[in-house]
């Protein structure tokens, strides 16, 4: 994609070099060696290598960085010009893009209560040449190619004195310094607790049609390419630090801070974090048909008595994970225990992850194994196979939302904060639901959840959209709740080998590279036989999926004089049909699909003796009328009775009970009294 968009020319606050007092002055020198690490046998392309050095200002929660970008220009055509993400800059104002549609989605109103300190900032005080130490910085400028947007800095372009061609490289210096947010996006700091994520100046993606670098929304994520990261990170002496990679050294400077140094390969992200109250500990994955996995702990000091809870179902996600899609490659990954109202719980980043839990929290709940289990996950999906999640989120968040309620389920079985009622199948709208109180779910079979979180924004958007041009407060539900329940539909209609063949070809051939949604498409039709092609098309789509049995009806066929139709049936329970003298009852059945989504269900009639008999239907027709011959009497219908389409918004209208008239009103009654206390429930939930 090539933006495009208002420009605005960036006049820096400084046109000199920022002074870096204590700093590791060897940013160029592991700059060059991040370029040679390139040569030979590597797992990415790495063509975007950085070194940084950035020192935290504890008392004014200020960062101060340079660093060092070295960038090969993959594609065939040439460019002038580098295109930078500086993300912080959304939380400058209440102006910027993120923060307007911050508002739109409902989902806080910070804007309206924060603090003169609580805003942020990332300004960029020089831009260089490494090379030549030609200074760039009179060429930036910001850039607005979302929506024109001009109080909105989250994207700046540098102009480059020459073109750099197909396989050239540039390699250029940059100062900047930031003010770390109180914690917006589950970024920022609360106390002496900071967790700094997507906080330096980040080059976009060079695609084959130009620069791919968006404004920052609020129902989006990121995209970079992959590389080599080396990062000293300069904080208080005795702070502990956790970051992408492995720390590589660590020495005190004397005067009170200690710079700790991490490297990274074939990574698309770095984000770190620091305390002086985290609990550090260790634990190791290991498993028969998988690389061990060295495990490092953050954990809060009340939450000591969970570690094990941690590393577990961490180890849980690798093993899952690991022998569904592919094995995790880096050795090494790093959990991170968040503070108490920082707000930086359940995130994902390279070899590191947020979990979230509680105080007071018995085994069966969300946390913390449902988020440690989805943000582990996220190593495989967005940190091994890199969509861009400005356009294709479902790539990730909806391929780990359903891996997670898999992992989950098999592992620790339903959540004990999960419950099922079931309305007497009488009843019109009868059926199954339930509800998990625990509002940190990540799934669990069969996403019941989700679909009370899809089917409220079902229509708002054609899921092909690109996400960042979703309405905001429906993104979440259409790339995770959506996603999640059409591979469930996928799983329930095709079979486990089938959808694992379909999402272990996609992770091994992507990996380390940036599919779009296209690219699993065809994955998905080509390790299949049935028409998933045609399926997936409708879901890409905005339409809702809704099959519901509207009429049912049974009376004797030999006082009506009937004749069967001839159609073919199934019966699925034997009965015996040689009792000539035996009552022969007609039941007719009346299936409809309310929505515009169309799927192949069965309808299963069930007699009062117990025979149960399915018949097929294509599922494209808005009505089909079912009439079977049969000697016990009709006692209710069922379409999709095994809900093979988990996408079905209304599951509750699925089945329908012959009633007589003198039982209608009861039904109606408790009929109407199911719906207001699913309602009920689901309100509560919100406050829990």
């Amino acid at each position: 994609m090539r933006v495009r968009g208002s420009t605005r020319r960036l006049v820096p606050a400084a046109v000199a070099a920022v002074a870096l007092g204590g700093l590791v002055p060897t940013a160029i020198a592991r700059a060059q060696d991040a370029e040679s690490a390139t040569q030979g046998d590597t797992l990415s392309v790495r063509n975007a290598n950085y070194a940084i050095d950035v020192r935290l200002d504890a008392e004014t929660r200020r960062l101060t960085g340079r660093q060092t970008l070295t960038w090969t220009n993959t594609q065939e055509q040439p460019t002038r010009r580098l295109w930078f993400h500086l993300y912080w800059n959304a939380w400058r104002n209440r102006h910027s893009t993120w923060m307007r549609e911050d508002r739109i989605r409902g989902r806080s109103s910070l804007g309206d209560r924060v603090q003169a300190e609580d805003w942020s900032y990332l300004e960029v005080d020089a831009v260089r040449l490494a090379e030549t130490g030609q200074d760039l910085t009179r060429t930036m400028y910001f850039a607005f190619p979302d929506d024109r947007n001009v109080e909105d800095r989250t994207v700046m372009v540098v102009l480059l004195p020459e073109l750099v061609a197909q396989g050239e490289t540039v390699r250029l210096e940059m100062d900047w310094r930031a003010k770390v947010p109180r914690t917006f996006a589950r970024t920022g700091f609360r106390g002496e607790y900071y967790f700094i994520a997507h906080w330096f100046p980040k080059l976009g993606v060079y695609e084959s049609d130009g620069w791919n670098c968006h404004q920052f929304h609020a129902a989006t994520e990121f995209y970079s390419d992959y590389g080599v990261y080396d990062v000293s990170i300069t904080v208080p002496e005795g702070w502990v630090v956790g970051a992408t990679g492995r720390e590589v050294e660590v020495g005190a400077n004397g005067d009170g801070t200690a710079t700790h140094r991490y490297v990274e390969e074939d990574v698309h992200a770095f984000t770190w974090t620091t305390s002086p109250d985290y609990l550090e500990l260790w634990d190791r994955f290991e498993h028969p048909d998988l690389p061990p996995v060295d495990l490092r702990l953050l954990l809060q000091p009340e939450h000591a008595a969970q570690a094990e809870r941690h590393f577990a179902a961490t180890k849980t996600a690798l093993a899952s994970y690991g022998t569904w899609y592919g094995a995790y490659p880096y050795g090494h990954l790093t959990v991170v225990d968040p503070a108490y109202g920082s707000g930086a719980g359940g995130m994902e980043y390279p070899t590191l992850f947020t979990s979230g839990t509680r105080l007071f929290n018995p085994p069966g709940g969300g946390r913390p194994e449902g988020v440690t289990i989805h943000e582990a996950g996220h190593q495989f999906w967005y940190g091994i196979v890199g969509n861009n999640e400005f356009e294709y989120a479902w790539l990730d968040e909806g391929l780990n939302t359903f891996s997670t309620g898999r992992s989950q389920h098999e592992a620790y079985g339903e959540s004990l904060y999960v419950h099922r009622f079931f309305e007497p199948p009488g009843i019109r709208g009868s059926g199954f639901f339930a509800l998990t109180l625990d509002g940190f779910d990540y799934g669990g079979r069969p996403h019941v959840n989700r679909i009370e979180r899809y089917r409220t924004t079902a229509s708002d958007d054609f899921q092909s959209t690109p996400t960042w041009r979703y309405y905001p407060a429906s993104a979440g539900n259409i790339s995770y709740s959506k996603t999640a329940l059409w591979l469930s539909t996928l799983e329930n209609w095709l079979g486990w080998e089938s959808l694992q063949r379909i999402l272990s070809t996609f992770f091994q051939r992507w990996g380390f590279r940036h599919p779009t949604d296209q690219d699993f498409l065809e994955v998905a039709e080509e390790m299949t036989e049935q028409d998933v092609g045609g399926f997936l098309k409708r879901v890409m789509g905005s339409g809702q999926f809704d099959y519901a049995i509207q009429e049912v009806a049974t009376f004797s066929a030999a006082n009506e004089g009937w004749v069967g139709e001839g159609e073919e049936r199934t019966l699925v329970e034997g009965r015996e049909d040689d009792d000539e003298e035996a009552a022969v009852f007609r039941s007719e059945v009346v299936a409809r699909r309310l929505g515009e989504g169309v799927f192949p269900v069965e309808v299963a009639l069930v007699f009062e003796d117990g025979h149960e008999i399915r018949k097929k239907w294509a599922g494209q027709a808005r009505w089909k009328l079912f009439v079977e011959e049969y000697s016990s009497r009709l006692e209710y219908a069922v379409v999709d009775p095994d809900r093979i389409l988990a996408l079905d918004v209304d599951p509750k209208n699925n089945s329908l009970q012959v009633t007589s008239e003198a039982a209608l009103p009861a039904a109606k009654w408790a009929a109407r009294w199911t719906v207001w206390f699913e309602d009920f429930l689901a309100s509560f939930a919100a406050f829990v």
